[in-house]
């Protein structure tokens, strides 16, 4: 795990001291809230609708047990006893108050953590594949590069004040559990036919008002060019993308109205003008960096656990932890456990304070010490012996954090909404919780079986509705809550954006409406073993919109 060194310290103590000052001069008057509103994104502070919020940076979702229970005591001593993970591996606290904000970072960099660009128009925290370094299917782990390519942009001098928000994603498998083709940049590891490790490069996705997927840029791009290549993209995106409005101020709308052929042309031509020598990555330097992300070593092991296998004989309940929260590890004996934060009925991504303190305590006692934030806002043990996870399990279950929910129905993503935020227009929480409720985590939910439902409570897109398998979209209709339902949305590999069935649903008919999607879902299948994604891509959207408006046959939406 990285190590801040001399010049990150120094940097973070610098801009806390700043910022405590600038929050002194708004406490006494002396910054109007519109002088303020820069000055504190720039440190993570959003005014949300019933208090300042603070988001902390993340990098890449990896976290040390120390710096998990620094969270859990900002939560209890700071806010209201808890916090919520996010779509961008970060962790928001919903109630600070501003006076003690100053505090808060304070506490943070103790622990070398921050909130620095996790707001404003400027490149935000880099994330990855929170299975980085463990999975089975990994080429590499991108990790190193995400930490390069964090110091590059914290604080460029260039790109500290984009068009709009920038945000870029790693992956280092053919599984893509970074969602790296709906970011602005995303990074792919693959290996060229001499062996060499590159990247493939994508440009141009996003969600929000104008969903797009990104494009293709390059097949393979040499890992010592990394930077110079992220920053030709970048300073063409600076000069060209627009800044007249902000709706159409993103990268992914550069490259549509640029086309795409003269926006790679302009980003070739950036990267053939620079003096690559400059940015080119010494293979020592990345070195050093892999060094502080080298695995764990973990003993030996046999692939099979007696223990584990006498454990799930017996225990339903295990069982069905293990079959869906548990995957494979590149270490014989060894598994990734995905703790979930969705556990029925719950606000999804929420963990109390003593919850962040029993993850620590099971990352520092089972886990090497690592713990892992997904985009999908749960919680990562990235190494652990099967051996262990019955005792594991048993302390989860403890902390009600033993839900066996992953990739199933109410494993869903979901925003704020308007129960916190000011963009928001409709309440996204209540709607995610009803869902759960709904369908549970027994044999309905493992009949229905892999389900991504995602939700946003505005166009802005937080919870990534564009692409779930089901997709839930809130808007205000003349002053009533409504729902909108696309189908057929992905970010994995095969990413797409989902389809609207039609007309939205109001917050009485919309579980009923999901249960009707399910419903036809499982009547058309071509047995179990045809998940949803794949069984919608065959069928298309006609016989779900049947189903969905045919009232007249009495379907209960």
């Amino acid at each position: 795990m990285y190590r801040y060194d001399e010049f990150d310290a120094a940097f973070v103590a610098d801009r806390v001291a700043q910022f405590s000052d600038q929050v002194k001069r708004r406490l006494e008057g002396e910054l109007t809230e519109d002088q303020f509103r820069p000055h504190r994104l720039m440190n993570g502070v959003y005014l949300q609708l019933h208090a300042y919020m603070l988001r902390i940076a993340v990098p890449y979702g990896t976290l040390s047990a120390r710096q998990m229970r620094k969270l859990a005591f900002i939560a209890r001593e700071f806010d209201k006893g808890y916090g919520h993970f996010t779509t961008r591996q970060n962790l928001q606290f919903n109630w600070p108050a501003l006076k003690d904000i100053p505090a808060v970072l304070t506490h943070l960099a103790e622990v070398e953590m921050h909130a620095i660009q996790t707001s404003g128009n400027c490149i935000r925290n880099v994330t990855a594949d929170h299975f980085a370094g463990a999975a089975a299917d990994e080429i590499e782990d991108p990790r190193p590069y995400a930490e390069i390519l964090r110091q590059w942009s914290s604080i460029h001098p260039e790109f500290t004040f984009l068009p709009r928000k920038f945000k870029l994603a790693l992956t280092g498998a053919p599984a893509d559990r970074a969602a790296i083709q709906v970011h602005d940049i995303g990074y792919q590891l693959t290996k060229n036919a001499s062996g060499e490790t590159g990247f493939i490069v994508y440009v141009g996705g996003g969600q929000g008002r104008t969903p797009m997927i990104a494009h293709k840029i390059k097949d393979f791009l040499p890992v010592g060019d990394l930077v110079a290549y992220t920053q030709a993209i970048v300073r063409v995106y600076n000069l060209d993308g627009r800044r007249d409005n902000k709706y159409k101020a993103r990268i992914k709308i550069l490259v549509h109205e640029m086309g795409l052929e003269k926006f790679m042309d302009a980003v070739e031509a950036e990267f053939a003008a620079m003096n690559k020598q400059e940015l080119k990555l010494p293979q020592a330097e990345v070195e050093r960096i892999q060094a502080y992300f080298a695995p764990p070593a973990l003993p030996s092991k046999s692939v099979r656990s007696e223990a584990l296998e006498a454990r799930r004989a017996t225990d339903k309940k295990f069982a069905s932890f293990v079959e869906n929260n548990v995957s494979p590890h590149k270490a014989p004996g060894h598994g990734v456990l995905t703790i979930s934060l969705k556990a029925i009925g719950a606000i999804p991504g929420d963990a109390s304070a003593e919850q962040m303190e029993a993850v620590a305590d099971l990352a520092e006692k089972y886990a090497h010490d690592e713990i892992r934030v997904s985009h999908e806002q749960n919680l990562v043990l990235p190494h652990v012996a099967l051996d262990d996870l019955p005792a594991i399990y048993d302390e989860l279950v403890k902390h009600k954090l033993a839900t066996a929910n992953i990739g199933l129905i109410s494993d869903i993503i979901c925003c704020p909404g308007l129960d916190y935020c000011s963009l928001a227009t409709a309440r996204s929480i209540p709607v995610a919780q009803r869902i759960s409720e709904h369908f549970g985590e027994g044999a309905r939910a493992a009949e229905i079986g892999a389900m991504k439902i995602k939700i946003s409570g505005c166009i802005n897109a937080c919870g990534h509705h564009h692409v779930g398998h089901i997709g839930i979209l809130g808007l205000e209709r003349k002053g009533v809550e409504t729902y909108q339902i696309t189908l057929g949305g992905s970010g994995d590999e095969t990413c797409s954006l989902g389809d609207i069935t039609g007309p939205g649903f109001s917050e009485h008919d919309i579980v009923g409406a999901i249960e009707t999607i399910v419903d036809t879902y499982v009547a058309q299948r071509r047995g179990a073993g045809e998940d949803f994604l794949t069984a919608y891509r065959r069928l298309g959207m006609a016989p779900f919109k049947k189903a969905l408006y045919e009232r007249d046959k009495g379907a209960d939406i």
